[in-house]
């Protein structure tokens, strides 16, 4: 979830957020994951969540019919408004993915997170899909974009909790040291926590990344 470690982090790390991008032994991967995320997403209206600078907006915009992109932090919000989007397709807003408001069924067809399972606790998963129905309604189209644990590559865990919830100790731009949990989960976990909520789950796992789509039960 979104404690305050990981929002202050974030927050301070903003104009660095799309460094991970820029990896080039990641290229490929991202090469792949652009086909698949416009194939999805073609001709729907999009809920973004978790946007952060819009990399991921400004793709899905390409090929979607509306995309309404969000994210916590205002930091964030600023730096993907100066992305210059369509705004005919794009609109921008601050929203808490965790805190979801009333009135967005009906709204959308489809809804997108990039690196945003990574930070849902294990033991709240199932519940969060739960409210993602509640709040979205049937049949939406769900796409999760998130990272894979590599050795060497990936930040070391520094501590697992009793539910399995796995931290990393991340140093900001500030100097200040935070502690995030992230989590790297397997095809298998996913499919077990998607099982009672879900239905045409699929998951395509690559070396650094795996994208997850389904529709809500």
């Amino acid at each position: 979830m979104i404690t305050n470690q990981l929002a202050q982090f974030y927050a301070v790390n903003a104009d660095n957020y799309d460094q991970v991008y820029a990896q080039e032994e990641r290229f490929d991967d991202l090469d792949d994951l652009q086909e698949m995320v416009a194939e999805l997403f073609q001709g729907h209206k999009v809920l973004e969540l978790a946007c952060g600078t819009a990399y991921w907006t400004d793709l899905i915009a390409e090929v979607a019919e509306s995309v309404h992109a969000t994210d916590l932090l205002p930091e964030m919000i600023a730096l993907a408004e100066t992305r210059g989007l369509d705004e005919d397709v794009v609109s921008f807003g601050v929203m808490d993915a965790f805190n979801l408001p009333d009135g967005l069924e009906g709204k959308y067809t489809a809804v997108f997170a990039a690196g945003l399972w990574a930070h849902v606790k294990r033991e709240d998963q199932e519940k969060y899909l739960k409210t993602l129905r509640t709040k979205l309604g049937k049949d939406v189209l769900l796409v999760l974009l998130d990272e894979t644990y590599v050795d060497g590559n990936s930040m070391v865990f520094a501590r697992t909790d009793l539910e399995g919830n796995t931290f990393q100790i991340l140093t900001a731009d500030d100097g200040q040291r935070y502690e995030v949990m992230k989590n790297y989960l397997t095809d298998s976990t996913l499919r077990k926590r998607f099982a009672t909520s879900a239905r045409q789950v699929r998951i395509e796992r690559m070396e650094y990344y795996y994208l997850l789509s389904c529709r809500l039960k």
